[in-house]
């Protein structure tokens, strides 16, 4: 069971722009994460077993799992690669066993923490920081990529060729050569690619064509 926390600035309102699912056959576990969860103002799904945690809707944002290692009939660990697979969020393991072995385990298969009941507070709530962060991060780097793949998509075959020309450091007379274009329709092709990229600069169109692998186009 956590230690009580102080918040000097008291209890903060529950919102949905970060979640924390709790996975715990114990219902006293489940009541002090949620009541220690919600004091900082996050938002707390929880639930007896695994197979109810697999049935619920998730919201697209920032989330975790606090994961008993041994529940009733189920193992965490063995749910954690299903989790990863199907989620992709972070897992925090919670247990009342101090097992070095299991621990090591799970930290290899990619767990973000692993915490020994009873836990302090302060612990589980920097731990539960540092995943709901992690997950953030994870998030917004797909709507990045998945942004840059629709931006790619909209080029025609003469723009992606000409942005995968100047991803390899070509001059725009180069590619002219290259391409057998003229420069200046080469300039052309070079401006309309930009633009549907959202490039603010040569340097910022280079960067995207090195993260889209572009370097390598057309050999």
């Amino acid at each position: 069971m956590p230690d009580p926390v102080n918040f000097a600035a008291g209890p903060v309102s529950i919102s949905a722009e970060s979640i924390v699912y709790v996975v715990d056959d114990e219902p006293p576990v489940r009541d002090a994460l949620r009541s220690l969860l919600h004091s900082v103002g996050i938002a707390v799904a929880d639930f007896p077993t695994i197979d109810a945690f697999f049935c619920c809707d998730m919201p697209p944002v920032p989330s975790c799992v606090i994961l008993d290692v041994r529940l009733k009939g189920q193992s965490g660990l063995a749910a954690q690669a299903r989790i990863g697979q199907d989620f992709g969020i972070p897992i925090i393991f919670i247990t009342g066993y101090a097992d070095v072995e299991m621990s090591v385990q799970a930290m290899k298969a990619g767990a973000c923490d692993f915490i020994e009941k009873p836990f302090r507070g302060q612990r589980m709530l920097d731990a539960v920081s540092r995943a709901l962060n992690a997950d953030r991060c994870r998030r917004d780097l797909i709507r990045s990529s998945e942004k840059l793949l629709r931006c790619f998509g909209s080029l025609t075959p003469r723009e992606r060729d000409v942005m995968g020309l100047v991803a390899k450091g070509l001059l725009n007379k180069q590619i002219a050569t290259r391409l057998k274009l003229s420069e200046i329709t080469v300039k052309m092709h070079r401006g309309k690619a930009m633009k549907k990229m959202e490039a603010r600069s040569i340097a910022d169109f280079v960067l995207k064509a090195d993260a889209l692998g572009l370097a390598d186009w057309r050999g």
